[in-house]
């Protein structure tokens, strides 16, 4: 089996959406672009099924890599941005790797 992609799934209650449109957003753009993220998915109105959560908004990223997804978060030009997502949303964010090629 193959190594499989790494992402990056988040988790989001924006409470400051102007500073948080206006400075995170563009800031981080150009980072995840940096590492080759892809935008799978997101939505401002993602449906709960199971656990009882109340959650916002819900972003999924793909890298080529777990390591990628992990340089990512890890980097200076990633971790001089993430203040901004502090001060303006609560999260849960995780980072996993993708299944990969599967044998037969």
């Amino acid at each position: 089996m193959t190594a499989g992609k790494g992402y990056l799934f988040a988790e989001l209650d924006v409470v400051d959406a102007a500073h948080f449109y206006n400075e995170y957003m563009p800031r981080v753009h150009p980072v995840l672009k940096k590492y080759g993220a892809t935008f799978l998915a997101g939505s401002d109105a993602p449906i709960v099924k199971e656990g009882g959560r109340s959650v916002k908004r819900v972003v999924l990223l793909e890298f080529e890599s777990l390591h990628r997804a992990e340089e990512f978060y890890h980097s200076e030009d990633y971790q001089a941005v993430i203040g901004y997502r502090f001060d303006s949303a609560r999260s849960h964010l995780y980072i996993f790797e993708g299944l990969g090629a599967q044998p037969g």
